[in-house]
């Protein structure tokens, strides 16, 4: 290892100083280093021509990156809801046990440093963890101890998985432990694909034309917003502008949701074929594609599939065979952050910057990615596109409800016994899908992931579509013995963790919701915080500045709506005001230090 600013000049010179690779650059430096320190900070911006603060703002803003030392091993648990369920508290101590270190440490010898994450989307497998880029799924106590063990002996990582997935988590390029886990394919997304010949059929017609099957279609994105593809498409294509993007939101960070996973697994021909089409479409040249940081562990099998694509003349000059239609698509990685799910964030952060969302409008279709034009869609809604393109719009439209057309791939874990994907026509109930993957004895289900909502059994008979329970996918299964405040309470945490900080309703407002929240789990609550708690909900949902502040109060909104009961049982009744301040404990330590018992007297 040379000294530190050859290791950053080295990293810099790798994407030419670009400043919209800054993640990139970053991301490598740490790799190096360890850790991306003052000294690095001030040097990758002497490298790359921008301010130390400019670097320091990204350093600070992504889960990954840190001034801090990371460990040599750096281990990233998942904590989120359905982790928790599965015991990845009990995996933790297991951790700390065999590395001699705490969660938030780095153990003495810097070999191995310990660290909680929201969410790595593998809650089809839980517990589950991410080490180096590397993924570890269904971790058992001996599990840990033979990882930990090699770690101490220095192994490198990738040789200590022992066990491979299904599908291409078995190719050479991925060799992952993670499982598909594919319970129930569809006409759409999971029926066999042949590659080229979506994009073949799209350039054997004019851009209007495509642009026209997409709206016959209805195809609506399904990221969860649910914006008509067609029209974003034609809105982008009719933008004034000397180049226009079209970008992929690879960024599948609600937890829960791991469908995209599968997609990039199984169906990356597919995906890149609907970009391009898309891109055909709103007359691009240039695609990207945003791939959350934790599923880096596919990004090399990605770019193979791109480099075939571009032999087989699929991508790059007269890209499907179409001259003068010159296009190919780019992989940029995130850094652990949910608000880049947000499209304005997403375009902020591929650009090398903090993904803070922009003020709208302008819309990206008038001036997104490098100022352009730009369309930004779903990973599935590619896939859709590329089906539409060889069966037709009118055939995908047959599919669904009035509102909702085609299918929808759901990503289902919790409390069943087939955790996992499943292929479903838009209008199917929560009851069947509790029945297909054996999870009849939920108490509950948060369809929508945390940002959703959570419903009772009243609701089962709701039909899971944009026009009854919309959803980007996500459904978690709450068995009978879980507690649903404890689950509420794993949200708000997110929430308040992920908030950018931006707006004040969003920054605030979540952490005093959870805070109220946990005033009432610990018996400390009254009728009237039960009611402040659901005015502040309304106030977050209507002041926030995008869609993290205007759905992060649903775990409690939705909840207090449909388990009341839960909320009523912990409360004093017939109370004002109830005190969590406890003076006994509070002057408990300072007691004991003087050597003398607390004399609290009249309080």
């Amino acid at each position: 290892m040379g000294n530190l600013s050859e290791i950053v000049k080295k990293c810099a010179d790798n994407y030419q100083k670009d400043p919209t690779k800054m993640l990139d650059v970053i991301r490598d430096v740490q790799a190096e280093l360890g850790q991306v320190a003052d000294d690095a900070i001030a040097e990758i911006a002497k490298q790359m021509n921008v301010s130390s603060i400019d670097v320091e703002g990204v350093v600070t803003f992504y889960h990954f990156f840190s001034k801090e030392p990371v460990g040599k091993y750096s281990v990233y648990l998942n904590n989120s809801a359905v982790a928790v369920m599965k015991g990845c508290y009990d995996i933790a101590k297991e951790f700390e046990k065999e590395a001699g270190c705490k969660f938030g440490e780095v153990s003495s010898d810097g070999k191995i440093g310990l660290h909680y994450t929201a969410d790595i989307g593998m809650n089809d497998q839980e517990p589950s963890a991410i080490i180096n880029d590397v993924i570890f799924t269904n971790l058992t106590s001996d599990k840990v101890k033979a990882i930990v063990a090699d770690m101490k002996s220095g192994k490198k990582i990738q040789d200590t998985v022992k066990e491979f997935g299904d599908g291409n988590n078995q190719n050479a390029l991925i060799k992952a432990m993670v499982k598909n886990n594919i319970q129930k394919t569809g006409a759409v997304l999971l029926a066999p694909f042949e590659p080229g010949t979506a994009l073949k059929k799209a350039v054997s017609m004019t851009p209007e034309a495509v642009i026209e099957e997409m709206k016959i279609s209805s195809l609506r994105g399904r990221g969860g917003a649910g914006f008509p593809t067609g029209m974003k498409w034609d809105y982008t294509r009719q933008s004034a502008g000397d180049k226009k993007y079209i970008v992929c939101n690879g960024d599948e960070g609600e937890p829960g949701t791991f469908k995209d996973r599968v997609l990039f697994t199984e169906r990356a021909e597919m995906l890149f074929e609907g970009m391009a089409i898309g891109g055909y479409a709103i007359g691009a040249d240039e695609g990207l594609l945003y791939l959350r940081g934790e599923y880096m562990y596919l990004k090399q099998y990605l770019e193979n599939v791109l480099e075939t694509m571009r032999k087989a003349g699929t991508l790059g000059k007269n890209a499907g065979g179409k001259s003068g239609f010159n296009f190919d698509i780019k992989i940029q990685m995130g850094a652990g952050a949910y608000i880049c799910g947000e499209e304005s964030a997403l375009i902020e952060s591929a650009e090398g910057k903090r993904g803070e969302p922009r003020n709208r409008p302008p819309f990206p279709a008038q001036r997104g990615f490098m100022g352009k034009p730009t369309s930004v869609n779903n990973v599935e809604s590619f896939c859709s596109a590329a089906r539409i393109m060889l069966e037709g719009g009118a055939w995908f439209a047959k599919m669904g409800t009035a509102q909702s057309k085609g299918t929808k791939l759901l990503s289902v874990s919790g409390d069943c016994k087939k955790p996992g994907i499943y292929e479903v026509e838009f209008g199917t109930t929560v009851q069947t899908l509790l029945e297909e993957c054996d999870g009849r004895t939920a108490q509950a289900v948060q369809v929508g992931g945390p940002s959703g909502v959570c419903i009772d059994k009243s609701k089962y008979g709701n039909r899971i579509c944009f026009d009854d329970l919309a959803t980007g996918g996500s459904v978690i299964v709450i068995g009978p013995d879980r507690d649903i405040l404890e689950v509420v309470h794993n949200f708000m945490e997110f929430f308040e963790e992920e908030s950018c900080g931006w707006c004040t309703p969003c920054r605030a407002g979540n952490q005093l919701l959870l805070h109220k929240l946990e005033k009432v789990m610990h018996g400390h609550g009254t009728e009237s915080d039960l009611q402040e708690m659901e005015k502040w909900c309304v106030t977050v949902k209507s002041m926030s500045r995008c869609g993290l502040g205007q759905t992060s109060p649903n775990p409690i909104q939705s909840t207090l709506k449909n388990f009341r009961g839960l909320y009523e049982a912990k409360i004093q009744k017939g109370k004002d005001f109830v005190t969590e301040f406890d003076m006994a404990a509070a002057v408990k330590e300072s007691c004991a230090a003087a050597g003398r018992k607390p004399d609290l007297g009249e309080h």
